[in-house]
């Protein structure tokens, strides 16, 4: 019975994964079973991350528009509350965005939020 090397087979798995472990620092793009370990790592956290992403630019809009409603004297929820009521239905991230560039506009939209909630 012949013995089976590697061959080609396993040398193109190990250039894929060290190709994806390049610019890593020490021996972890070098070595093949460091390598390996570091590039599953990275997948882990790649995959945690653009979950966390999403999380991390939620929680920043809310922050200006609750700074931009305090401006107005409405709390954040107060001010989302209050646009519910007035059937404004416009997403965190453009309410964010109003609140750092187009403040007028931004004071405009609390208003119409303070009028619902005053009704």
């Amino acid at each position: 019975m012949a013995r089976v090397k590697g061959g080609t087979v396993t040398r193109q798995r190990r250039k894929k994964v060290l190709k994806l472990a390049k610019g890593y620092y020490g021996s972890k793009h070098t070595l093949f079973k460091t390598a390996k370990e570091q590039v599953m790592r990275s997948h882990t956290y790649a995959f945690r991350d653009r979950k966390q992403t999403k999380r991390n630019f939620r929680k920043l809009w809310i922050a200006r528009i609750n700074a931009g409603a305090r401006m107005n004297g409405l709390s954040y929820s107060k001010m989302m509350h209050g646009l519910k009521l007035a059937e404004i239905d416009i997403n965190r991230k453009m309410l964010s965005e109003l609140a750092i560039h187009d403040a007028e506009a931004f004071t405009a939209i609390a208003e119409q939020a303070k009028a619902a909630l005053a009704k």
